[in-house]
């Protein structure tokens, strides 16, 4: 039934058509082209606000995943440095346990050990004859102190 009212009305359009006098033909004419350019514009508008929201959707996507993935990269930098660490303060400890061990051990070895060359005295720290105090240079009892 809805057929056979869209060709009677169709009918009836073009059949008003044809009586109608030429000028309000241009006008209505000039008018359903104003109308179509209206609705050619809100189209394409639509179209662009449309492609502008998937635009901003994709933008805040994509900023979403760049700062995910930022935080991740940071969270890893972090752990590694951590671990580092860690395993640093455990070489820095054991070096100074080294030292320490080594610097004892050190220790009692210089009492234990028999002298060697360079610590025995040599001839020139031996004091000669004009190293002894003189007569001159010898303190008499006035020059003492009580």
């Amino acid at each position: 039934m809805d057929r056979h009212v869209k060709k009677i009305v169709g009918k009836m359009a073009k059949e008003a058509i044809e009586h109608t006098p030429e000028p309000i033909k241009e006008k209505v004419k000039d008018f359903v082209v104003d109308k179509a350019k209206e609705k050619v514009v809100e189209h394409i508008q639509d179209k662009a606000n449309g492609f502008t929201e998937k635009l901003e959707h994709g933008q805040e996507k994509f900023a979403d995943k760049v700062h995910d993935k930022a935080v991740e990269a940071k969270e890893k930098t972090q752990d590694v440095l951590l671990t580092a660490r860690e395993k640093l303060g455990k070489v820095v400890e054991a070096g100074r346990e080294l030292q320490e061990k080594v610097s004892t051990s050190h220790n009692h070895d210089d009492k234990r050990k028999v002298k060697g060359a360079n610590t025995i005295k040599r001839v020139s720290n031996i004091k000669t004859s004009k190293d002894i105090k003189g007569a001159t240079k010898i303190k008499s009892y006035e020059k003492i102190k009580s």
